[in-house]
C-alpha cells in the first residue's frame, strides 16, 4: 500500500511517499499542499524530522527503501556514512566505493537521491570545498549544512 505525506519543514514542504511502511521517496515539492494529519509511521517520520530541524537529532532511524541501480543504491548507502556536520567531496565517495574516477557518476547520482535528508547528499561538496550540485537548489543545500554547522 503506497501512501503520501505532507510536511511542511524550513525548507519547504516535503513529500514523503510510503510504501508498506517504507519511505520510497521523500522530496521538496512547489506545490503549496495542505500537510498531512498524523497517523501511522507519519507520526514517528515527523518527529524525527522535526528534532532534525530543531538541531536535536543528528541521524535517523527510519526504515527507507530507496529505488535505484545498483550503482546509485552503493552511492547512497556511502553518503549514509558522512557524520552529522561533515562534508565529503565526490571524489572521496567515489574513492570509498572503489571508483575513484566516477566522481562524475556519483554526482549524478546524488541528483537521484529519492530520500532527501536521511540519504544526506547535501552533505556532499566539491573537491575545492564549494557548494555544487544539489536538486533542490544550492540554497537549500546551504541552509541544510549551516543547520548541522558544516559551513
Amino acid at each position: 500500500m503506497t501512501e503520501n505525506f505532507y510536511y511542511k519543514s524550513p525548507i519547504g514542504i516535503l513529500e514523503i511517499n510510503l510504501e508498506n511502511d517504507f519511505i520510497k521517496k521523500l522530496k521538496v515539492i512547489e506545490n503549496n499542499v495542505e500537510t498531512s494529519r498524523l497517523v501511522g509511521y507519519f507520526i514517528e517520520i515527523a518527529k524525527q524530522l522535526d528534532e532534525f530541524f530543531a538541531d536535536k537529532r543528528t541521524d535517523f532511524d527510519l526504515r527507507i527503501c530507496p529505488e535505484g541501480t545498483d550503482f546509485q543504491k552503493e552511492v547512497w548507502k556511502e553518503l549514509r556514512k558522512i557524520p552529522y556536520g561533515k562534508t565529503k567531496s565526490y571524489q572521496e565517495i567515489a574513492t570509498a566505493i572503489g571508483k575513484p574516477n566516477a566522481q562524475r557518476a556519483v554526482g549524478l547520482a546524488c541528483n537521484k537521491n529519492p530520500i532527501l535528508l536521511i540519504i544526506p547528499c547535501h552533505r556532499v561538496i566539491s573537491k575545492s570545498g564549494k557548494l555544487t550540485g544539489f536538486a533542490c537548489g544550492l540554497e537549500i543545500k546551504e541552509t541544510l549544512l549551516k543547520l548541522e554547522k558544516a559551513i
